[in-house]
C-alpha cells in the first residue's frame, strides 16, 4: 500500500448511537422464549408458588430491559420521597 495513502486515512470513530435498538432486538425473542420454556415447565410440574415469583422476576427484568429510563424515575422519586435534594 503506498505511503501516501496512510498518511491521508481519517481515523474512524465507534458510533454506538443503534446499540440499544440492536441489543433489543438481539436478545429480546431469546429473553421471551426462555421465560416461555421456563414458565411451561413451572406450570406442567404445578409449582404455582415459584411461577409466580419467576413471572414477577421476568417482569421486573423485561421492564427494566425494555424502559431503561424507569430506573432514573425510580430513583428521583425515591430520593425524592425520602427528602434527599
Amino acid at each position: 500500500m503506498p505511503s501516501h495513502l496512510l498518511a491521508t486515512a481519517t481515523p474512524v470513530a465507534l458510533s454506538t448511537s443503534g446499540l440499544v435498538t440492536y441489543l433489543q432486538t438481539l436478545f429480546g425473542p431469546l429473553f421471551l422464549g426462555i421465560v416461555g420454556i421456563v414458565a411451561i415447565f413451572f406450570l406442567f410440574t404445578r409449582e404455582i408458588t415459584r411461577f409466580v415469583q419467576f413471572f414477577v422476576l421476568a417482569v421486573a427484568i423485561a421492564v427494566i430491559f425494555y424502559v431503561p429510563g424507569i430506573v432514573r424515575s425510580l430513583a428521583m422519586g425515591i430520593a425524592h420521597a425520602l427528602g434527599v435534594h
